[in-house]
């Protein structure tokens, strides 16, 4: 039976984990920086030849200083983490050099990419050892690439190894992949043991690693043979084999699976821990449900950035970072804007004849596009959670066209009922109502091939997508519109 060693460190001093105390503790940080920096401003005014100035500003930014620390000492490095995330890079320094040596390596796991890089370029080599020295491989192989080559190279002599060869594997595997969540914290036993003895085993440990919900039943190769989960060891017969009451019938993960494939495996099967074995069949990690979480918010949060066209930034990043992140969809945009302007003016004397035209014709393009942003969102989502197949993806699209045909026949009498009533002509509500529903179903189309067809393309199928839909249902909104009111109405 064997555990890996960082498993049997002592038990953390348990921390404040309430959201509503990191965004106190947020409130209150600012209003001790503020407060300090209004001290240093209004000693700057005194004059130059009061000696006393600057140790009455020292004295005061020192006890400002003590007040910090001691507010941080009382927090979860994870609302360390959030209040570091939440202030401009200056401000986040001077508080980083504040938090307590002991909690520089939670924090540094905790906070986003773009924060780590900041924190860990404020640290001294000294410091980036002792922090990252006491990190499991996992972990250590999560922070490995913003770390300088010398500080792993240093941390990697203190491992064991084991462990040293459990960093070298986490960190050859690719970034969307299994292998790099998971962790080597777990509990073996032999499946010829009674479950007395892996109870007695259990108690000598000063704790079980996060998330044990099952302990698995290896063989001396380490090949997995079945699972015992907690609960039925529990409940069973001391004197009984782990083999009798051992799960046979259990979900494994491949280090080379994707991450994504492995939070929707939890998610349908409501699992708290898997096991990762390799192709000859050992176990050689685990993921576990907090593991699978971080993947979750981080497709989130990538999703909801990439359908605008954005990445990832600090929000308090200089403004040229800003720019290159935002400019070259933002450009796109503007041609495609452009393009839409450019086909409304091909009708302008269709517009110039009937004026109402011009008011009417915004509500088409709108509507087109906030249907197929419903249908856009349905199917990003239905890919991410693969969903969609080849044998069902023309089934799928026919419902789409079938309900956005629906739904267009609903709203349009609406719209067309409005434009009767502000232009007194049945003519142009029909010229409506139509054009309303051939642009939902535009919209309902591109909403549906855009992700799709990126999705094909081994692409992200949220990238751009909004603005590839407001192009389609702009430009071709104003055309199906402005070119029916040019056939019927004149």
């Amino acid at each position: 039976m064997t555990q890996s060693a960082a498993a049997q460190k002592p038990p953390a001093t348990p921390r404040r984990l309430d959201p509503e105390d990191a965004q106190t503790a947020l409130a209150e940080v600012q209003e001790r920086l503020r407060r300090q920096q209004l001290v240093a401003d209004l000693v700057h005014r005194q004059e130059e030849g009061d000696a006393k100035a600057p140790l009455v500003e020292d004295l005061v930014h020192r006890q400002h200083e003590a007040e910090l620390k001691t507010l941080l000492d009382g927090l979860h490095p994870a609302d360390i983490a959030f209040i570091l995330e939440s202030l401009p890079k200056d401000e986040r320094q001077a508080i980083w050099k504040l938090v307590s040596p002991e909690h520089d390596a939670d924090v540094l796991l905790e906070v986003e990419d773009w924060v780590r890089e900041s924190l860990i370029e404020a640290m001294d080599r000294q410091d980036l050892v002792a922090a990252t020295e006491s990190m499991d491989a996992d972990e250590l192989a999560d922070l490995a690439p913003d770390l300088p080559p010398d500080v792993v190279a240093e941390v990697q002599k203190g491992l064991t190894e084991e462990e040293r060869a459990q960093l070298l594997e986490a960190m050859g595997y690719p970034e969307d992949s299994v292998g790099a969540i998971m962790d080597f914290e777990m509990v073996r036993v032999r499946e010829d043991v009674t479950l007395e003895v892996v109870l007695r085993y259990l108690r000598r440990l000063h704790e079980l690693p996060d998330h044990t919900d099952q302990i698995f039943v290896v063989d001396r190769q380490d090949k997995l043979q079945g699972i015992l989960p907690l609960s039925r060891l529990l409940v069973s017969e001391p004197e009984t084999e782990v083999r009798a009451v051992m799960n046979s019938d259990f979900l494994t993960l491949n280090p080379l699976d994707s991450d994504a494939d492995a939070a929707g495996a939890f998610e349908r099967y409501d699992l708290v821990s898997a096991p990762v074995m390799d192709d000859q069949g050992r176990l050689i990690g685990r993921v576990t449900i907090a593991d699978v979480v971080d993947v979750m918010r981080e497709d989130s949060q990538e999703q909801a950035l990439s359908r605008a066209g954005l990445q990832e930034e600090d929000i308090f990043a200089p403004v040229t970072t800003a720019l290159r992140n935002r400019a070259p969809w933002l450009l796109f945009n503007l041609c495609t804007a452009a393009t839409a302007s450019f086909v409304a003016s091909q009708f302008e004397g269709t517009v110039s004849q009937i004026v109402i035209l011009a008011f009417l014709m915004s509500i088409v393009a709108g509507i087109g596009g906030n249907s197929g942003n419903q249908t856009m969102t349905l199917i990003i989502r239905a890919l991410a959670m693969g969903r969609i197949t080849g044998r069902n993806l023309w089934q799928l699209v026919k419902r789409e066209l079938f309900v956005t045909l629906l739904v267009g026949l609903c709203g349009s009498v609406v719209a067309a009922l409005f434009a009767w009533v502000i232009s007194h002509s049945l003519s142009i509500a029909l010229v409506m109502m139509a054009a309303m529903i051939c642009n939902m179903l535009v919209g309902a189309s591109v909403g549906v091939l855009v992700p799709m067809v990126r999705a094909r393309f081994g692409k992200d199928p949220a990238m751009g997508s909004s603005v590839l839909l407001t192009f389609a249902t702009d430009s071709l909104g104003f055309f199906i519109f402005l070119g029916l009111a040019t056939i019927f109405l004149l």
